[in-house]
């Protein structure tokens, strides 16, 4: 059953939330700017009437040098609330006297600078005797108001608002979503919960009911493009089934073909195949043996149409590879060849096929006729040359697939056979001539009796399923190779190669472990290396599975470096990593001495990250000498020896150690 994840509704509350919390704090901030401003001019207009008020006899106390009467007037301000801080100043900008108010509470220093408190007003003192426009003042009065009094309103104010637009958005938001949830989320989860109801019987000629109120907008239109492709499905469906053949015909195969090219999985590839039958047998449907044979052989979501008294087409929309479409075909031909019983004599038949394969690219698209041609040309083509042939429409593509499935039985007989064995290449330091290490490497017994692997052959292993198994196999040779030296002595680093499928294997450690326990190595000899290409979707489980290396006392090394996702995201990941090297790529070291760039970087990053650096496909003395230069002392490659085989490594190596190079 489909489960909703996360629900319509509370997505558009959150937005209508989102959307009302910002517009709040906008108006909030200029409101709340309005009113303290409001409240300055207030507090200023107070303070200009306190002074007034006392501003007579103030002017007669000064006149007449009566600094008790002056102090006493002062005084006589206390009481008022709004004041903290009151001072008589003379015209030379010298105070004189000064009230003594109790210390008022702090206010933080963000508030007086954005508010620009304290608010001050300065009130000038006259003699009675003479008029304000042509007397000069006898001295100034200044008042000051009291900050914390102002925050506080501030405080108020700015809670006040809060609380209210807040519960104003809370009150809007739960009002908007009902309206979004009854006018869209509620008829959207009425009709997805009747089309989940549906029994499978029902779903072609299904209907949906108009709903009320949304006849006219983008609902209604909904359901009425649903309904209307439901009756054409419905029309294709029945016109099949009144076909004189259970299967579709050329027509409805290629109006199914259109559909696959035109609708949602345009840009994925796929396959088809025309099959032509010799001694078909009795019957031209299901019914007949063969054909039963076939459709059980068939994968899902695919389309087996008959074009022709013999001709058959299959739409196999879930293939994207050539070769899997061949490994395919070869499994049908051969259900083709099984014989056959005849109803009306008792002679075997013997049924044989002929295959044509053609591939749809979405890069470079053709018509569903265009493709349907390729396919007949390349079946046509395939029944010339004999009986039980397959081809594919691109000349190439055959003899290209056919040796890839040789390939693969090559491999699949050499698992059975065990013919594979470990070729070992020095590590050294380049400074010294010391074998510092090996690495091992995977061959396969060839034909002609050599050893040897393909260029692809990883990628072959990975694709047919058997990397996991191949992995286990080198850390079983490798370990055999580590138990054989600890007997002689031998104390000799060996590096192994791990693929990223087998790293994600759940059972990898287990076996490891067993591996350890069964051949008695030194953990610090073995070394595996982490191709940084290698495919891992699951990185955190491969961090998991490295940290446990570490602890059991296994080096690991990071191999190909730059060659993979060396992006800051990923460098930064790479400083937790528990890596014991780095190794530049054969790629980099190749373009040595001229073109030096990205080996430099990778030293750099390295270097950065305390992290030991080694050199891989050293093959000229210019490079080691770069490499030495430039403080790389470890490295490997034909300019020392190729990878040789156990018995020629240890005779050319583990007799003398420090060579000369």
């Amino acid at each position: 059953m489909l489960r909703v994840r996360r629900s319509l509704t509370i997505k558009q509350m959150a937005a209508v939330s989102g959307v009302a919390l910002v517009t709040i704090c906008f108006f909030i901030a200029i409101q709340l700017f309005h009113f303290v401003e409001q409240r300055r001019e207030d507090y200023a207009q107070q303070l200009e009437n306190i002074g007034h008020s006392v501003a007579r006899p103030l002017s007669q106390a000064v006149l007449d040098v009566n600094l008790e009467e002056t102090q006493h007037i002062l005084n006589t301000l206390r009481p008022v609330g709004i004041l903290n801080r009151a001072d008589l100043v003379l015209p030379n900008q010298i105070p004189t006297l000064r009230t003594h108010f109790p210390e008022g509470r702090p206010v933080p220093e963000w508030v007086m600078k954005g508010f620009d408190l304290p608010i001050k007003v300065t009130v000038p003192l006259y003699s009675p005797a003479t008029t304000q426009d042509t007397a000069r003042p006898l001295a100034y009065l200044v008042l000051q108001a009291d900050p914390y009094r102002m925050f506080q309103f501030f405080v108020s104010a700015l809670s006040t608002m809060l609380t209210t637009y807040l519960l104003l958005a809370l009150i809007l938001s739960i009002s908007i979503s009902w309206c979004i949830n009854r006018l869209i989320v509620k008829p959207l989860r009425s009709i997805a919960r009747e089309l989940e109801s549906l029994p499978e019987s029902e779903v072609h000629y299904h209907q949906l009911a108009a709903r009320p109120r949304h006849q006219d907008d983008e609902l209604g239109m909904l359901i009425r493009s649903y309904n209307r492709n439901q009756q054409l499905l419905d029309k294709a469906l029945k016109a099949m089934q009144q076909s004189s053949s259970q299967f579709p015909n050329e027509a409805q195969f290629i109006t199914r073909l259109e559909q696959r090219m035109h609708g949602a999985l345009a840009q994925k590839d796929f396959h088809i195949m025309l099959i032509g039958i010799d001694n078909l047998g009795e019957g031209e449907t299901a019914c007949c043996p063969v054909i039963s044979a076939l459709l059980k052989a068939l994968p899902e979501q695919s389309l087996l149409a008959r074009l022709g008294y013999n001709e058959y087409a299959l739409l196999v929309s879930e293939i994207e590879r050539p070769f899997m479409a061949m490994r395919l075909a070869k499994q049908l031909l051969t259900r083709i060849n099984t014989p056959q019983s005849s109803g009306e004599t008792e002679m075997a038949l013997h049924p044989t096929g002929s295959i044509g394969i053609a591939q749809y690219c979405a890069e470079r698209a053709v018509s569903a006729h265009q493709l349907l041609s390729h396919a007949r040309t390349a079946r046509l083509s395939a029944q010339q040359q004999g009986k039980n042939q397959i081809l594919f429409f691109e000349p190439g593509l055959t003899a290209k697939i056919q040796r890839r499935m040789q390939q693969d039985n090559e491999i699949l007989h050499a698992m059975e056979k065990d013919d594979f064995t470990l070729f070992i290449q020095p590590q050294l330091n380049m400074a010294t001539g010391e074998v510092v290490g090996a690495e091992a490497f995977l061959r396969r017994k060839l034909c002609d009796g050599s050893y040897g692997l393909e260029s692809d052959f990883i990628v072959v292993a990975e694709e047919i399923g058997v990397m996991a198994q191949l992995g286990y196999k080198m850390l079983e040779l490798g370990c055999h190779i580590l138990a054989d030296w600890r007997l002689r002595g031998i104390h000799l680093p060996l590096s192994m190669n791990l693929s990223g499928v087998q790293i994600q294997q759940a059972n990898f450690l287990p076996e490891l472990r067993s591996l350890l326990s069964r051949y008695q190595i030194n953990h610090a000899q073995l070394v595996l290396e982490m191709t940084e290409t290698a495919r891992i979707e699951n990185w955190e489980l491969a961090l998991n599975v490295l940290g446990e290396l570490r602890q059991l006392g296994i080096s690991v090394e990071l191999d190909d470096f730059g060659l993979g996702y060396s992006g800051l995201e990923y460098l930064d990941r790479l400083r937790n990593l528990p890596i014991d090297a780095l190794k530049i790529d054969r790629l980099f070291v190749a373009t040595l001495p001229e073109d030096d760039a990205m080996a430099s970087i990778v030293a750099s990053i390295a270097r950065a990250m305390n992290i030991q650096l080694k050199a891989e496909g050293v093959e000229t003395a210019a490079q080691r000498d770069w490499l030495l230069t430039n403080r790389i002392n470890f490295g490997q490659g034909f300019l020392f020896s190729p990878p040789l085989s156990q018995s020629d490594f240890e005779t050319k190596f583990l007799l003398n150690e420090t060579l000369e190079y």
